[in-house]
């Protein structure tokens, strides 16, 4: 049985994958397996609040975590 987007299992896992803990976890491992420092950015949409990437940000992007 699939659950729906709107089921509250759905939304309390979506929450802890949508948390800055879980984007600051995720660009350690990255950091740790590729080498390369990760950029932790704002996004401001509420479904991914936060991006990952190992490319220097844009002027108007808002870093919130570098990992070196």
């Amino acid at each position: 049985m699939v659950r729906s987007p709107s089921s509250p299992a759905w939304s309390l896992h979506r929450a802890r994958l949508a948390s800055f803990d879980h984007a600051y976890a995720v660009a350690v491992q990255r950091k740790t397996h590729g080498g390369r420092d990760q950029f932790i950015l704002a996004t401001g949409d509420a479904l991914q609040p936060y991006r990952i990437t190992s490319r220097r940000p844009s002027n108007g992007d808002t870093v919130l975590a570098v990992i070196r």
